[in-house]
């Protein structure tokens, strides 16, 4: 989470990546209104984009963060936090 990245999604443009939600599914969002959300992930045909709502968004992240605590990853649980902070509150 050190670093920024970034994906083209064909309709919605540029999105930001807010965190990693499982092994190959990652968690996307616009990059300027912050309200539409993609969880992303390499499919057979390359990668595969499935729209979800923000409460489902905020429930992916939050689900995150007690993993990240559970494990002992304090400093990944920190910055997660911010990001859930500026993203849904």
């Amino acid at each position: 989470m050190d670093t920024e990245n970034y994906l083209n999604h064909p309709t919605f443009g540029l999105l930001f990546r807010v965190c990693l939600v499982e092994e190959n599914r990652e968690l996307f969002s616009t990059l300027y209104a912050q309200r539409l959300f993609f969880v992303v992930f390499q499919g057979a045909d390359g990668l595969e984009f499935e729209p979800i709502g923000r409460t489902d968004a905020k429930v992916l992240v939050e689900n995150r963060m007690r993993m990240l605590r559970r494990s002992g990853m304090y400093k990944e649980y920190d910055q997660l936090q911010k990001v859930h902070q500026n993203t849904f509150q």
